[in-house]
């Protein structure tokens, strides 16, 4: 137990300059283009999924916290939240840069990401035939203060969000290391399914978890061989950080909540199930 710890205590302490200097970075570029995301989205029309999925893509605390408001407000259409969810990258992307993963996987988690934004989300609207009416309501700040900590500036952000991620990487990277030793990495392969077709169901329920811990346990589940690229994916697209949390917050019909929920689920589960009988990845 001792050795598993100093090596966990190890592994981590070394991401933190790498975080601290990424999340620096991606704090900075939120506040320059904040309002001019937001206003692009909203003007956007039956463009909708396609820029909400771009942006959605770049690993920021805010967008799909503000694509639930704006959804709330019905600014923007069902297809345009779905597809800003399924794009959403979170801290997926500074982890997987932080452990070394070839920048070509990484790439194509991301573009495999906003494609199926943009397909699922225009399918969404052409099934369902969704217009933007605007509502006139108050839409908070999209980077919901109690989150991100916006107005403390960028440095006091950044470092909030380094702090934050470090210790979940800490716990269960910790959890992680002392499962594979006493029980076997094998058995662990065997919990969440890896040689089963169903294994992206346990993924995106996972991905569902309404933080960042989500990203962090796909993440070091996929980087410790415990679950495959199908399933990984699957997790990472139903993984939209608390947008999920401000949508039932701020849409006060429970039932549309729930079925966005299960909407964002099923797709999540499915593409993975796709990738894993169709491209062996």
């Amino acid at each position: 137990m001792k050795e598993i710890l100093v090596d966990t205590i190890f592994d981590t302490v070394k991401l933190l300059p790498f975080l601290f200097v990424a999340f620096l970075i991606i704090e900075y570029i939120e506040h320059k283009v904040s309002q001019k995301s937001k206003t692009k989205i909203e003007n956007a029309g039956k463009y909708g999924p396609i820029i909400g999925s771009l942006f959605g893509a770049i690993p920021q605390c805010g967008f799909s916290v503000l694509a639930s408001n704006l959804y709330a407000t019905r600014i923007i259409t069902l297809g345009t939240l779905i597809s800003i969810y399924l794009s959403t990258s979170d801290e997926m992307v500074l982890i997987l840069f932080s452990q070394h993963v070839d920048i070509k996987l990484i790439f194509l988690i991301v573009l495999t990401k906003v494609i199926i934004g943009i397909v699922f989300g225009m399918l969404i609207d052409l099934f369902l035939n969704y217009s933007n009416k605007i509502v006139k309501k108050n839409i908070k700040h999209f980077c919901e203060e109690e989150h991100c900590n916006c107005r403390k500036g960028v440095v006091i952000s950044s470092l909030r969000h380094t702090i934050n991620i470090t210790l979940f990487i800490f716990i269960f990277t910790f959890i992680l290391n002392g499962l594979i030793y006493y029980i076997g990495e094998d058995t662990l392969k065997d919990l969440f399914l890896k040689e089963s077709i169903f294994a992206p169901f346990i993924s995106s329920l996972i991905g569902l978890i309404p933080n960042c811990a989500s990203s962090v346990i796909l993440t070091e589940l996929y980087l410790s061989n415990i679950i495959s690229f199908a399933s990984l994916l699957a997790g990472l697209l139903t993984g939209s950080g608390i947008a999920l949390l401000v949508l039932f917050k701020a849409n006060k019909n429970l039932k549309e909540n729930i079925f966005i929920l299960s909407l964002l689920y099923l797709i999540g589960a499915f593409v993975g199930v796709f990738i894993e009988l169709f491209f062996l990845i």
